[in-house]
């Protein structure tokens, strides 16, 4: 089983981590958005871990 490398809680259900979506976008000459996510231990906040999504013009 997956555990929290900070509390050592078991990562076992979707409620066990909590995903924060945050929306970046950057205008300009060319227009760019792209979706910044991290994911964390719902027991302490600990990041698990992140990453991008989307982009487009």
């Amino acid at each position: 089983m997956v555990h929290c490398p900070e509390c050592e809680t078991e990562l076992a259900e979707k409620e066990d981590v909590e995903f924060v979506d945050m929306d970046a976008k950057m205008a300009g000459l060319f227009r760019s958005s792209k979706r910044f996510y991290v994911v964390g231990c719902a027991d302490c906040g600990a990041a698990i871990g992140s990453g991008v999504a989307g982009g487009g013009g």
